[in-house]
């Protein structure tokens, strides 16, 4: 074979395994994404643009050249429907860029450093998307990157995902509305739902109307805070603490309990057109909505023993006890 036919040789056996490289990590990708779907865990890159419209603006400035963790970088300001949140090709077409970036790296090419924002302890890829997943896919632990960093009022790390995000900035309006850290240090209240810290101040705002009917004059939101704290949100979370209900609720928080029993509570007073103890309110909330499946299925012979003793037929059961009519699940729909 003549010399100068050996490089076109090498050429062609670098492109063969730079493909067989994106076809493993195209099938990888599939997996995993198939895992998490199975799982119920979130598998999604973070689009940036959504992360910035959630944030309040605070202002960015640049930090220059560095090297960064890649398992930091959970979003992209462009690509982030391409690549998964292990940077994993999701399509097909992404090969030709892909496969001519993994030719350089078995060659040592040494490619420009990428652009990203950083918001918290994360990463958001602005341009070197597929640097990135094959950096990440030969098992490169950092990479050099510009960085742009974005302050935040919130904490984002390689955990995050926007739900969490808007929980946390949710959380800290309504720390901020409230004044709560300031007038009860101790308070610890975190919510699990988005949307739910909005119910949470309206709670407030409600028990701020009777505050004022009942000392005959305005009431600062600062004192209705308080009050409320003290007087309506503590002693229900004081029997959410004795009756161990959280056990009974994975995943969930006190303060999540707090606002369904709360519910709860006003609708055993209208449906009995009597007054109703936290206790009880709490109690009965458990026995109706947790999530064991002993519980569950107590329940039903219960029902199935009333009918009988009643004459009634069993098959006919009130659906609002099913185990499928939990709060929970009703929140997240």
């Amino acid at each position: 074979m003549p010399e100068e036919s050996k490089p076109g040789s090498l050429n062609s056996m670098l492109s063969q395994t730079a493909k067989d490289d994106f076809d493993q990590a195209l099938r990888k990708g599939f997996w995993r994404s198939f895992s998490a779907w199975f799982k119920g865990k979130e598998n999604r890159l973070l689009p940036y643009d959504e992360v910035r419209r959630l944030m309040p603006y605070q202002g960015q400035h640049y930090l220059g050249m560095r090297e960064i963790p890649l398992n930091k970088i959970i979003g992209s300001v462009g690509r982030y429907q391409d690549f998964d949140r292990a940077f994993l090709p999701r399509r097909a077409n992404l090969g030709s860029r892909w496969v001519s970036i993994d030719i350089a790296h078995l060659q040592d090419v040494i490619l420009p450093p990428i652009e990203v924002y950083k918001i918290g302890d994360a990463y958001f890829v602005k341009d070197g998307n597929h640097r990135v997943s094959v950096a990440r896919e030969r098992h490169q632990e950092e990479i050099d990157a510009y960085v742009i960093e974005v302050d935040s009022p919130v904490v984002v790390d390689e955990n995050t995902n926007i739900d969490d995000l808007i929980r946390q900035i949710e959380k800290k309006d309504f720390e901020q509305r409230t004044r709560l850290m300031d007038l009860r240090p101790e308070a610890k209240i975190d919510l699990s739902l988005p949307g739910a810290y909005t119910n949470l101040f309206e709670h407030i705002e409600t028990h701020r109307w009777f505050l004022g009917e009942r000392w005959k004059r305005p009431v600062s939101i600062e004192e209705a805070t308080a009050s409320w704290y003290d007087e309506v949100y503590m002693p229900l979370i004081q029997v959410i603490r004795e009756q161990g209900t959280v056990k009974e609720f994975p995943g969930r928080t006190e303060a999540d309990l707090y606002l369904w029993i709360i519910e709860h509570l006003w609708y055993l007073r209208e449906e009995l057109n009597k007054d109703v103890s936290l206790e009880d309110a709490a109690h009965h909330f458990t026995e109706e909505f947790a999530s064991s499946p002993l519980r569950h299925i107590a329940n039903l012979f219960r029902q199935i023993a009333n009918a009988f003793s009643e004459g009634h037929d069993p098959s006919i059961t009130n659906v609002e006890n099913s185990p499928e009519e939990n709060p929970a699940q009703k929140k997240e729909e």
